[in-house]
């Protein structure tokens, strides 16, 4: 039997605010790492509707997604398991709306950040990916497409198919 590749499929908020970018830190198993609010995209979910939940998951702010900054892909290898899973990133760019500070974070985010650009490079050893910075930089550099790029069919929200 043939096996199929498949990408693991995440959603990415870029939330800038005055020049800052709001990261988590977060636990993982190769120890303390910072990434954009993100993770896998859930099942019956748009990737913007993914973003936003993901968005208030893990910093308790509401991500008001402004557009589509890219499509991103890398290779991830576990220093402690060695296992190797490639990550699919839908990364959208927007504003936060302000902060549930009654909201707890999900389990494994020990805090969100407000960090420059200089600080998120500085620390680039404790990256989740290389795709943290890439989407900044590309943020910086104007990278920016309307929302519209993204389409998802009303079949992944609306009727079960049957």
């Amino acid at each position: 039997m043939m096996s199929i590749w498949k990408p693991s499929v995440t959603v990415a908020a870029i939330i800038e605010d005055a020049g800052k970018f709001l990261l988590v830190e977060e636990e993982t198993s190769d120890g303390l790492r910072f990434n954009q609010p993100a993770g896998h995209l859930d099942e019956g979910e748009t990737p913007v509707h993914g973003a936003i939940r993901e968005a208030l998951e893990e910093t308790a702010h509401h991500f008001q997604p402004q557009g589509f900054l890219g499509l991103y892909m890398s290779r991830y290898i576990s220093a402690r398991t060695h296992d190797v899973v490639t990550y699919l990133r839908i990364a959208f760019y927007g504003k936060s709306l302000g902060a549930d500070l009654t909201r707890a974070l999900d389990t494994g985010i020990v805090r969100a950040v407000w960090l420059t650009p200089e600080e998120i490079q500085a620390l680039a050893p404790r990256h989740r990916s290389p795709l943290v910075w890439q989407c900044i930089e590309d943020y910086l550099n104007g990278r920016r497409a309307p929302l519209e790029q993204v389409f998802a069919h009303e079949s992944i929200v609306g009727k079960p198919l049957n």
